[in-house]
């Protein structure tokens, strides 16, 4: 089947999230339909972008361009009050190496080691972005709020999931009870219901739908 839309993305993983989105929001998109640009040889931009909704546009514009389809792209990162927003759109590469989800775990907890739990608070931000071949972009942010633990739990999320306890999080159950679960101790559709990515999509769902409907 030709494609109807490109996600930028390498990660294969995104395109049954973004799928089932879509499919909640009225259009089920059959095999084929939805590619990553992994998928469709599409080159990765360098991200100079200075917010996150600046990094998802720029990815899904060089999608875009590169396929003639319509593109959608996001841009994700921990903003922590008491830092002033950081480390934002440097999230993934906070210690300095990209994608070194301990070392940037390890020194955020070591920045925030005399922070007291009262002044803890975060929030994971997220940017989605589409772009059509005839100019249309449009940009919707979603943001999963919460507080800072000082230890990691949990092993189900990535990143700095492991010490964001979400506002919106369910508690835990058995000997645990009472406590609320960090986004690394949800399941994926408890997490993808209050997370920031869900959040931005589900926004960005009805101008999706507007433009494949259209195609």
């Amino acid at each position: 089947m030709t494609p109807r839309i490109v996600l930028a993305t390498h990660n294969t993983k995104k395109v049954g999230e973004l799928r089932a989105i879509l499919a909640a929001s009225g259009l089920d998109l059959p095999d084929g339909g939805l590619v990553t640009s992994g998928e469709v040889g599409a080159p990765e931009p360098v991200e100079d972008g200075v917010t996150f909704a600046e990094n998802a546009l720029i990815k899904a514009r060089a999608v875009c361009a590169a396929t003639g389809l319509p593109a959608v792209a996001d841009d994700s990162g921990l903003a922590v009050d008491v830092l002033g927003g950081a480390p934002g759109i440097f999230s993934a590469r906070w210690a300095g190496k990209h994608g070194d989800d301990q070392a940037n775990l390890e020194l955020l907890l070591g920045q925030l080691g005399d922070v007291r739990p009262e002044h803890r608070q975060a929030g994971f931000v997220c940017a989605a972005a589409l772009v059509t071949p005839d100019g249309r972009e449009e940009v919707r942010l979603g943001e999963m709020r919460g507080v800072l633990e000082t230890e990691p739990r949990g092993a189900n999320g990535f990143g700095y999931d492991p010490i964001l306890v979400p506002d919106e999080a369910p508690e835990a159950d058995g000997a645990d009870g009472g406590r609320r679960r960090t986004a690394a101790e949800l399941d994926p559709e408890e997490k993808n219901a209050i997370s920031h990515r869900g959040k931005a999509f589900r926004a960005l769902a009805p101008a999706i739908l507007e433009v494949l409907g259209a195609r």
